[in-house]
């Protein structure tokens, strides 16, 4: 007799399938109900922990998203944005409102196990879909600005909270498997006011003053180099300023900070340094690879080819804008941009900017802040003549 487990053919754009097992997904199809009162409309998207589902709630008459997580992740995520919620509840203002609220929570059994969901706002898109949709041509220079300082506002609000993102895994988009459903638009035909967003997957989050976390889930794009040369001390909000400011670059931008053909965790180090400079010495000593590619600390090997910061701005962000005629950054927006995210790509966290410290810095006073009011039709109350000169 065979003991060979199921077979299962790979579905683009699907969770993985033989993750449907004890412990894992729980099998969902398009009309299933919930509480007797969601009915399951189509799948949003999916992600290592949970599938994301398009849900009508039948008693409030509106549409709602769905996340069921895994049998063996737990209610961490569940817990944790609820007692978020709850504090946003005591803490008004526009941060609250950039993150997903916690419309409902309940926990489903399934032949997998007992699965925890979460009910939030749907959101019609993530920004690497809408990245894609538009083949990776950038966003207006006023939408990006607008999403830059939102996102800024978002991390800032969870960091006076006391909670760190973690910068979660990026969300992609059995008798029958779904594709996620496509309700957004391209980005570079989103206008100004449609770019509300929410900052959503708290899988990673965490409390620093409540637990230590020492292993970084986010992608090598995004990842803070502590994670590597830091393994014995606890990863705390500037983790969070370091992924910040990589995805303010791509928001920006139609190519990452970091070179998108990595192949490990040691080429995202030496493409660190060749953006950023060098190293702090005591990391340099313990990096048993870097002599691969350099000859001391930020220095490369002689004809290799190196991808400066400067090389990186032109590359990822004026080129694409040139060649699609849109809106270029000028100079002076440049130089304090430049500023700002210098500021917060620094390699020893205790030196990075603060998120509330980059939310006063030049380039989110004059030029991203005020195209969030924009978007919001009111202006943000920590953007007053005090903050303003602060």
């Amino acid at each position: 007799m065979s003991t060979r487990g199921p077979l299962y053919e790979h579905v683009d754009d699907v969770e993985r399938l033989d993750y449907y097992r004890p412990g894992g997904y729980h099998p969902i199809q398009i009309g299933d109900i919930f509480q007797t009162r969601y009915r399951i409309v189509h799948k949003l998207g999916y992600g290592s922990y949970s599938t994301i589902w398009l849900a009508r709630d039948d008693q409030m008459a509106k549409y709602v998203a769905i996340k069921v997580g895994t049998a063996d992740h737990g209610s961490k995520e569940l817990q944790l944005l609820s007692r978020i919620s709850a504090s946003t509840a005591y803490n008004v203002g526009f941060g609250s409102n950039l993150i997903s609220p916690v419309l409902d929570r309940y926990d489903v059994e399934g032949p997998n196990g007992t699965h925890s969901c979460l009910v939030t706002t749907p959101a019609r898109c993530s920004l690497a879909d809408a990245a894609e949709a538009a083949d990776y041509s950038p966003f207006n220079l006023c939408v990006a600005r607008s999403l830059s300082a939102q996102l800024a506002m978002a991390v800032a609000h969870i960091h006076e909270l006391g909670y760190v993102h973690g910068a979660a895994r990026i969300i992609k988009h059995p008798p029958y498997v779904y594709s996620p459903i496509w309700l957004g638009k391209p980005g570079d035909e989103m206008l100004l006011p449609e770019v509300n967003m929410f900052l959503a997957d708290f899988g990673t989050a965490f409390c620093p003053s409540q637990e230590s976390v020492y292993e970084s889930y986010t992608p090598l794009q995004i990842r803070p180099p502590e994670a590597r040369f830091e393994p014995t001390e606890s990863l705390s909000y500037p983790s969070d300023i370091w992924s910040l400011g990589c995805m303010i670059w791509a928001i920006l931008g139609v190519r990452p900070f970091l070179d998108s053909w990595l192949f490990g965790p040691d080429d995202a180090i030496m493409d660190q340094v060749d953006a950023l400079g060098p190293m702090p010495d005591e990391w340099w000593e313990t990096w048993e690879k870097g002599s691969k590619w350099f000859v001391g600390n930020g220095k490369p090997k002689e004809g290799r080819h190196v991808w400066t910061f400067d090389q990186r701005f032109e590359d990822a962000i004026q080129a694409p804008r040139r060649r699609m005629g849109t809106e270029v950054i000028g100079e002076e927006e440049r130089d304090a941009l430049f500023e700002m995210i210098r500021g917060m790509l620094v390699f020893k966290p205790g030196d990075r900017l603060s998120a509330s410290r980059v939310l006063r810095t030049e380039w989110m006073r004059k030029w991203a802040v005020p195209e969030a009011e924009k978007t919001w039709g009111q202006a943000w109350p920590c953007s007053s003549s005090s903050a303003r000169s602060s």
